[in-house]
């Protein structure tokens, strides 16, 4: 079974301004001869961390991280919006969308002097690698993709509003904590919309914990409880992601299916858990149908993560053969 890559240290990182008042951060390390590729974060709102350089050969591949608006060490971070008002905070939402994301990809590219680039990511990071390949699909060499997640509103509600809770009660209970009793009925999207935007930041902050634990601690097919990062990480994640699904990922329903023949010709590894609870297989198997030019390969013994033994094997494989 295949494993990751020893970590490796950048040789050049920096921000870039991408407009509307945002800087994205950005790295790249390996061999800077090699064979580019992106790596697109999940969330919306995680960021990249040096653990995400070991699905690539450094000898082989030119590695590009960067964070999204908003997020990691991109500028300015949503904790550091929040600290300067909610007026500032409803600014930087307001301009943190999909098209503007796709557009700061090709922004990053251009200014790397990369003609053409492999497409990595998992989770959200497979809804945006996928949207970019289809508005720029002569720019992508080959899409390695994880835990397919299609933003349709039917994997909004089975994650957020209540159909996951019938496999993770327990776990349930703490996602709901911060919510009033008498307002549970309704979609608990919007709910945490008004908690994590809110006047009264230590609510927020509070929301913000649960909604960054309900993830943590449904993500591997074993559950592991610990942190990620602390409030500040939590406040950004639940905030910038909860805007992305307030709003539907900024995507027409059914649009990631719908315009998939624009990427049919790319050279393309799916990899799915399936067990996977934050983004069940349903997503996975219905891209399969609609892109069956694209190879599928589903772990038996996973569930979301992209450390889990089997998802790193089936990755690095596919890596391995694209360079």
């Amino acid at each position: 079974m295949r494993g990751l890559y020893p970590v490796i240290e950048p040789y050049a990182s920096g921000h870039l301004a991408v407009g509307d008042d945002h800087e994205i951060y950005w790295e790249t390390s390996g061999n800077p001869d090699g064979k580019p590729v992106v790596f697109v974060h999940g969330g919306p709102g995680g960021g990249t961390s040096g653990e995400q350089r070991r699905f690539f050969d450094p000898d082989r591949y030119r590695i590009v991280l960067f964070d999204q608006r908003g997020c990691g060490r991109s500028r300015p971070h949503i904790q550091d919006s929040l600290e300067a008002g909610l007026d500032r905070l409803h600014a930087d939402l307001a301009v943190n969308d999909t098209p503007a994301l796709i557009a700061d990809m090709e922004r990053l590219r251009e200014h790397l002097g990369i003609e053409t680039w492999q497409v990595f990511g998992g989770s959200w990071g497979s809804t945006l690698g996928l949207a970019y390949a289809q508005t720029h699909p002569g720019r992508v060499t080959e899409l390695v993709l994880r835990g397919i997640f299609l933003l349709r509103r039917s994997e909004i509600d089975w994650y957020y509003n209540g159909g996951a809770a019938h496999l993770y009660p327990d776990e349930w209970e703490g996602y709901l904590a911060p919510i009033p009793e008498d307002r549970r009925d309704g979609d608990l999207v919007l709910e945490y919309h008004r908690l994590l935007t809110g006047a009264d930041r230590a609510l927020a902050q509070r929301a913000a914990s649960a909604w960054t634990r309900w993830e943590n601690h449904t993500s591997y097919l074993v559950p592991r409880r610990s942190s990620r990062e602390g409030d500040r990480f939590d406040l950004a994640f639940a905030t910038i992601e909860n805007h992305y699904f307030v709003h539907g990922g900024f995507l027409d329903e059914g649009q990631l299916l719908a315009d998939v023949g624009a990427v049919a010709h790319i050279p393309a590894v799916v990899v799915q858990g399936r067990y996977d609870v934050v983004c069940p297989m349903r997503s996975a198997w219905d891209l399969h149908r609609a892109w069956p030019e694209a190879e599928l390969h589903i772990v038996d013994d996973a569930g979301h993560a992209s450390f889990e033994p089997g998802i790193v094997d089936r990755l690095v494989t596919a890596t391995d053969r694209f360079a």
